[in-house]
């Protein structure tokens, strides 16, 4: 005789359908659909929760997607999903700020549980949203905010729980990293490798949130929110993009060892967090120098699990969806097996007291000066970093590029960015610098 524990019998229960209303029926959310509609049957038989897509929400019902829905199946009213009584997970995927956090609080306040992939929404409200959703016992899951299928918010929250956190660094904008490596391995312009990141899908049309950092540093709000349990405001995220580094810049990199990349990165020192987001260059041997094209790679160090690596796709509606469908799944498990929503973030507020600004930020340099060929220039450089006492490390005169102006690469020791600032608006006042100092920060 066969022996039916109550969670088998649940199995076979109308209560193991879990009905979910899609927001947004763009790139991604028509992936999403596509997932729920075509492995309805694989998700049933390895959990025992059938994922049933109930209603899809846009504006737009009349564009060609790649997959085919019943028209009972769509709408253009909104609140059908957020006050639907049959609905139990919203998927918000309109993106944006607004309406987007109107919808997730209405969503959260009807009943209903959210996942969203909108990095911007969680970056400049975040706070606000979990605190509602706990309020609420309510879920919201957003894996797919950062790093598409890379399960890096889950292992922070869940699989180094009992850690405590000394930095997240990472390469979390896939456009800018296949630029960078476009213009490494080819020798393209910057000009050139963005448009071939048009051409292939990889960039949009307007490129500026990526190739200026700031999609970077909504991730890395995301990210300093979890594990050091501070909200990190935009403002407060020195943000740097990499639409002034050159060919030339990287080949000289190159020369002396490290690979350009943009970084974003949060550190602990003592109570103060650094958070910024800049090109930088890293030693050839770290791995995240050899993370290329559209990867995403966070590093995080922590005290438990000592340093740790995640690496993958960060973008593309394949990984994107395969995140959305592991937060749907497990909102599915603790509707019906009862687990509480918890809090978002893991650690302490206590921990960290204040972010660190970008003037008291202490690195090397990597300075490439367009100078006259005359003598007495870098004698004159010199002396005014040593006013603002910045030690070089070491210096390169390279070959002439054009006539009479000689590239000099420098590298320093560390020193603070106030104190390098000030250096370099002097020295690009000089009558023998014929452009302006190009200055990358190195990361240890």
């Amino acid at each position: 005789m066969k022996i039916v524990y109550e969670e088998d019998k649940r199995v076979d229960d109308m209560s193991q359908k879990i009905n979910i209303g899609i927001i947004g029926f763009g790139t991604i959310g028509s992936s999403v659909a596509k997932l729920l509609l075509g492995k309805r049957k694989l998700f049933r038989d390895r959990t025992g929760i059938d994922l049933n897509l109930s209603l899809i929400c846009d504006k737009d019902l009349r564009s060609k997607r790649d997959v085919k829905v019943p028209r009972k199946m769509l709408t253009k009213d909104v609140n059908k999903i957020i006050y639907g009584p049959d609905i139990d997970v919203v998927v918000e995927l309109i993106g944006g700020v607004h309406p987007a956090k109107e919808i997730v609080i209405k969503s959260l306040e009807s009943g209903k549980h959210v996942v969203t992939a909108n990095k911007l929404l969680l970056a400049m409200h975040g706070e606000e949203i979990f605190k509602k959703a706990e309020m609420l016992d309510r879920h919201i899951l957003f894996e797919a905010s950062v790093a598409g299928g890379v399960p890096i918010i889950k292992s922070i929250r869940e699989g180094m729980i009992s850690n405590t956190f000394y930095s997240i660094m990472g390469i979390l904008n896939g456009t800018s990293n296949y630029i960078l490596t476009q213009m490494s391995r080819e020798g393209s312009s910057f000009k050139a490798a963005l448009k071939e990141a048009q051409s292939k899908g990889y960039a949009e049309s307007n490129p500026s949130f990526d190739i200026k950092g700031l999609d970077s540093a909504h991730k890395l709000a995301i990210l300093s929110y979890l594990g050091f349990g501070k909200r990190v405001k935009m403002k407060d995220i020195y943000a740097e993009g990499i639409e002034n580094i050159s060919p030339v810049d990287i080949e000289y990199a190159k020369d002396l060892g490290y690979t350009i990349k943009l970084l974003a990165i949060a550190k602990r020192e003592g109570k103060e967090l650094t958070a910024k987001v800049h090109p930088a260059l890293l030693p050839n041997h770290y791995l995240l120098s050899s993370v290329s094209g559209v990867y995403n790679a966070i590093f995080i160090e922590a005290d438990l699990v000592g340093k740790q690596l995640f690496y993958g796709q960060g973008a593309g509606k394949q990984p994107t969806s395969s995140a959305i469908l592991s937060d749907i799944m497990d909102i599915s498990h603790s509707i019906l097996y009862g687990r509480k929503s918890g809090k978002v973030v893991t650690s302490k507020r206590v921990e960290i007291k204040n972010i660190k600004k970008m003037d008291e930020i202490i690195t090397r340099y990597y300075l490439h000066f367009s100078a006259i060929d005359r003598p007495g220039v870098l004698a004159n450089i010199a002396d005014i970093l040593g006013d603002y006492g910045i030690s070089i490390a070491s210096v390169v005169q390279k070959e002439r590029r054009e006539e009479h102006v000689v590239p000099i690469v420098m590298l320093t020791h560390d020193a603070k960015e106030k104190n390098m600032q000030m250096a370099l608006k002097r020295i690009n006042k000089l009558a023998a610098i014929k452009r302006k100092t190009v200055l990358i920060r190195l990361e240890k």
